[in-house]
């Protein structure tokens, strides 16, 4: 009997499944049909209450108001003008990575919610089965699964033995033995059966399922900041905060030296100091990491 090490190569159904959702999404970043998709949910984002809770890009926000208050107020400034274009471009950019990798990450979760709503349950009615939607399941329903069926919700192994190949959550090709009693009774849905007959007890409530918590993590809504990423945050606003400190107290040497600086200048000036491109991806980087986590399993 051979003892292969398992790869990390996913059910060819579940993979084929994955890859077609991360296909209509787009190849990256700069593909043209995601830019020109979510351009009008980064202009949304330029909402001053969604702005304030990243503080550097807030600050950049503001800044950009301001440079072009001071260059319309001088109109044959063309620095002035060249400097508020560049600040609103960061500032729009900022907004049109997070919105892409949002977009990204709301079509794969698109694609694991059509997964789970066509699958099908044989639910054990006294003697007789009927067939229903995955999603109408209670907890205590007890569902027939056999060789080649998807299992339809989380639950236990009530009666019986089979394999079942669970490379969809955890992303091994070797099956698993699951049988009723014991450590080994509980399935995920989304994973199948390869041989003989269960009949499995659902325990989780709709919208409580593995599923629907990786849909919840990809699309962003329930996912819970690192505690990396909430020391990042503090930094990133710390040291906003100080370089914004050392920008104001600049002014007043100038005057006393006689070099008077413009606004537009220490604005530039404060945008280049604050950690402005972490602070721009950040964001960005978070959702993306999510969807490529479901990507590969």
């Amino acid at each position: 009997m051979s003892t292969a090490t398992p790869t990390r190569a996913p059910h060819p159904s579940v993979s084929s499944g994955h890859s077609s959702g991360s296909e209509r999404v787009g190849g990256g970043l700069f593909d043209p049909k995601q830019l020109i998709k979510s351009f009008p949910q980064a202009v949304r984002k330029l909402d001053p209450r969604v702005m304030v809770k990243s503080p550097v890009m807030f600050v950049v926000l503001v800044g950009s108001v301001l440079s072009t208050v001071f260059a319309a107020l001088d109109p044959t400034d063309w620095f002035g003008w060249a400097i508020a274009g560049w600040l609103w471009l960061t500032t729009v950019f900022a907004n049109l990575a997070e919105a892409v990798a949002e977009g990204r990450g709301k079509a794969q979760a698109d694609t694991l919610r059509k997964a789970k709503t066509d699958t099908v349950a044989r639910r054990v009615i006294g003697p007789d089965e009927e067939r229903v939607p995955g999603t109408e399941l209670r907890i205590g329903d007890l569902v027939v699964c056999e060789a080649g069926d998807i299992i339809p919700g989380d639950g236990d192994v009530a009666e019986g033995v089979a394999s079942v190949d669970e490379s969809a959550i955890t992303g091994e090709s070797a099956p698993v033995i699951r049988e009723s009693g014991g450590d080994r009774s509980a399935v995920t849905g989304g994973t199948k059966v390869l041989s003989d007959r269960i009949v499995i007890r659902i325990t989780t409530r709709p919208g409580e399922t593995f599923i629907d918590r990786m849909i919840k993590l990809v699309e962003g809504a329930a996912r819970q900041k690192t505690p990396n990423e909430i020391a990042l945050n503090i930094l990133l606003a710390s040291l906003t905060i100080v370089f914004l400190l050392a920008v104001v107290t600049l002014q007043p040497f100038a005057v006393y030296a006689g070099q008077r600086q413009s606004m537009i200048v220490l604005i530039a000036l404060l945008v280049c100091l604050i950690p402005t491109t972490i602070g721009a991806l950040l964001s960005a980087i978070g959702i993306a990491g999510m969807d490529r986590l479901v990507q590969r399993n």
